[in-house]
C-alpha cells in the first residue's frame, strides 16, 4: 500500500505540465503497475497480518493536481481512502464522497491551490502551510498540503481527535448512511442536505464497494481506530508542534493542551507528553 502511494506521488510529479496524451499514457501505466502490485500483495496477504498505514515523507514541494472527471478522481484516490479506513475506521466511501463534494472532484478553486480536499480550515494551533479563500466569510484561512494524500490523512486525524465526532465510531464502518447523517449532526457542514448529497454520490458511483473490499479483508466487522498510549518525546533540533502532530497523529491543539503550552515555541531537550499510535487490525 505504502509503495503504491509512493508510486502515485512520483508519477504525479512527472505528470505535472504534460500534455493530455502523455498524461493518459502515464495514467494507464500507473494502473498496470498498481494492478501488478495488488496481485503480488494478494499472494502474500495470507502469511502476514501487519498493515503499513504510514504515508511517504512530505517532499516539501507543492504538487499541483489536475483531475479531469469524477471517475478519474475516484480511481486516483480510492486506494488512499481505503488506507485511511484501515488505519482509522472511517468508511472509504464516506472519505471519497466528502472529497468529491468538498473539492468539486479536485477541480474546485480551494483544492487546486491548496490540495485541501475536505474544506478543513486552519483552526487554532494550526502550524502547517495555509492559504486564504472565500467561504462562509471572506478571506478565511484554510490548511494547505503539498500533496492531496496528506489532506486525506489530516481528514482522518481531524475526525478522530475531536470529541464531537466520537459517536460516529460507534457505527459500523460499512454503514455509510449513518455516517453521512452523523457528520451533519456533528456539525461538519451547515448544508442541511449534506447527508443526502454524500449518499447520492456513494450510491451513484458505487463507492460502498470500497468499504466492502476492506470488510472482506477483515477490517469491517469491528471498529478499527488507532489506539493511543501516552509517551514522552524529547524535543530535537528542527522539531515543531506541527511536525510532531503529524508524527504522533494528534492535533496541534491536543499537544498544546496535554503540555499546558501557551504558544508553539519549543526548545531542544524539552520533554513533551505525546501519544504513540498503534493500529489494531
Amino acid at each position: 500500500m505504502k509503495k503504491n502511494i509512493v508510486t502515485l506521488l512520483m508519477l504525479s510529479i512527472l505528470v505535472v505540465g504534460c500534455k493530455s496524451k502523455k498524461a493518459y499514457s502515464d495514467n494507464l501505466r500507473t494502473k498496470n503497475v498498481l494492478s501488478e502490485r495488488k496481485r503480488k500483495k494478494t499472494k502474500t496477504r495470507a502469511t502476514s497480518s501487519n498493515t503499513d498505514t504510514s504515508l511517504p515523507n512530505d517532499s516539501g514541494k507543492f504538487i499541483a493536481f489536475s483531475i479531469a472527471s469524477i471517475p478519474e478522481y475516484i480511481d486516483t484516490f480510492s486506494e488512499i481512502a481505503q488506507l485511511e479506513m484501515k488505519a482509522y475506521g472511517i468508511p472509504a466511501s464516506i472519505t471519497l464522497a466528502q472529497g468529491l463534494l468538498e473539492s468539486g472532484y479536485g477541480k474546485g478553486e480551494l483544492a487546486m491551490k491548496t490540495n485541501n480536499h475536505f474544506g478543513i480550515k486552519c483552526h487554532k494551533g494550526w502550524q502547517g502551510d495555509y492559504d486564504f479563500h472565500d467561504d462562509d466569510e471572506k478571506g478565511e484561512c484554510f490548511r494547505k498540503y503539498n500533496h492531496p494524500m496528506f489532506s486525506f490523512r489530516d481528514h482522518s486525524i481531524f475526525l478522530t481527535t475531536r470529541s464531537r465526532y466520537a459517536f460516529l465510531f460507534n457505527y459500523r464502518n460499512t454503514d455509510y448512511k449513518k455516517w453521512a447523517y452523523g457528520l451533519r449532526k456533528a456539525g461538519y457542514a451547515t448544508d442541511k442536505r449534506y447527508p443526502q448529497k454524500l449518499i447520492y454520490l456513494i450510491e451513484k458511483h458505487q463507492l460502498y464497494k470500497y468499504d466492502t473490499e476492506i470488510s472482506k479483508a477483515g477490517y469491517g466487522n469491528k471498529i478499527v481506530v488507532a489506539t493511543e498510549t501516552d509517551a514522552v518525546h524529547v524535543v530535537k533540533k528542527g522539531d515543531t508542534l506541527y511536525a510532531l502532530s503529524r508524527k504522533y497523529y494528534v492535533s496541534v491543539d491536543q499537544l498544546m493542551q496535554m503540555n499546558n503550552l501557551k504558544n508553539a515555541n519549543l526548545s531542544v531537550g524539552q520533554k513533551l507528553m505525546v501519544r504513540t499510535t498503534d493500529i489494531n487490525n
